[in-house]
């Protein structure tokens, strides 16, 4: 009954922490697309898709890049890429992708 519980605050909540903009994340999504697609879906199997992600996972992810808290398969090419955005920048692509059909 409790884990129940706690999937059903996750589905229900985790959304609602989102604290990006969908509008300014798609116009920063541009360095994205070349390994994650232009919607989200990569064409490579190396790369991860986005769409339908949730947010808070998404954004998580990338601080823990730019932290260097992740490591292995493509992390310093992440780290690279994420090096120059702000928490802003972070919410706003991870609204963006989360907001995609997966």
């Amino acid at each position: 009954m409790k884990q129940w519980l706690i999937a059903c605050l996750a589905v229900t909540v985790l959304p609602a922490w989102a604290a990006g903009d969908v509008q300014r994340g798609a116009q920063k999504a541009g360095s994205c697309m070349a390994c994650h697609g232009a919607a989200g879906k990569a064409a490579v199997p190396l790369y991860p898709d986005l769409a339908g992600q949730h947010a808070p996972y998404l954004e998580h992810a990338l601080q823990a890049y730019k932290k260097g808290e992740r490591s292995g398969g493509q992390a310093e090419v992440m780290k690279a890429f994420v090096a120059g955005l702000s928490d802003s920048d972070m919410a706003d692509l991870a609204a963006y992708y989360s907001s995609l059909q997966p």
